[in-house]
């Protein structure tokens, strides 16, 4: 099924008048794939249907959230990242007494978890608070357990030993029936919670801020937005990484920050 322009915007002030979404300022060409994409799925024959559910199916909204938020996600995703993050911010960070670190858009964790295992490795994780947010529960849900399929532990492995790991990743999981519970002293350090970056205001200080592949899917003026909370949000020498399609640099905020010389997307607050 094809959805037109206005349609799409029909489903975008349905979302946010009748349940508190707000997805107007996502980028439209990839909300409107992602609802096509929804509807096809559910086999829904025309729009007037497609609509007439969402408007009166709480419950389905969960998923119709979860379908338009989704994010391809993995641990130590990018393992050069991690060795830049090894390289050039853990070590400022243990000059710190207490840490907050904020992980926008976590989506189901595991990206959550191995920066906890990055800050254990480096003696870090006991004066670490990490804060791990996104707009849908549901996937958070799914991080808070730490329970994943195992199969994916021999790619998350390869990427952890990529990302400079020091041990053996099978130290930080339990294996039982085709699923891996990764070990609690990781999520002890953790506080889950729902935030949207749309429409939530800022809600601690942090020295680092990470938020990758999810400014992609938003259009310049919540983008801009969204760097302004980010902003609001850092301390003063604290740390923004991004994904490696995403910039500061037209943000009208490059002025505050300085690229780091790793290549990766992390930028340092200087004023």
């Amino acid at each position: 099924m094809q959805i037109a322009d206005e349609e799409l915007e029909l489903l975008v002030a349905d979302l946010h008048d009748r349940y508190g979404y707000d997805f107007s300022g996502y980028a439209r060409a990839s909300l409107k794939r992602r609802f096509e994409r929804l509807a096809g799925l559910d086999k829904f024959p025309s729009f007037a249907e497609f609509r007439y559910k969402i408007l009166k199916d709480p419950v389905y909204i969960k998923r119709v959230v979860e379908e338009i938020t989704v994010n391809v996600t993995e641990m130590f995703r990018d393992p050069h990242f991690y060795l830049a993050l090894r390289a050039e911010i853990l070590p400022v960070l243990a000059t710190y007494p207490f840490i907050r670190i904020w992980l926008a858009g976590v989506a189901s964790g595991e990206e959550a978890y191995s920066m906890a295992i990055l800050l254990y490795e480096a003696n870090l994780l006991h004066k670490t608070l990490i804060y791990a947010t996104d707009i849908n529960p549901a996937v958070l849900d799914v991080a808070r357990k730490g329970i994943y399929p195992a199969a994916k532990m021999k790619q998350y492995s390869e990427n952890y030993l990529a990302a400079g790991g020091k041990g053996d990743f099978s130290e930080y999981y339990t294996a039982r029936y085709g699923y891996i519970k990764l070990n609690e002293e990781l999520s002890r350090r953790m506080i889950f919670s729902t935030h949207n970056l749309v429409s939530d205001a800022t809600f601690n200080e942090f020295q680092v801020i990470i938020c990758r592949n999810v400014l992609i899917y938003f259009d310049k003026t919540l983008q801009d937005r969204v760097f302004h909370l980010f902003n609001d949000s850092l301390d003063i020498f604290g740390f923004i990484a991004l994904g490696s399609k995403e910039t500061l640099k037209f943000s009208g905020m490059s002025d505050k920050y300085k690229v780091l010389k790793s290549g990766e997307k992390i930028w340092r607050k200087i004023s």
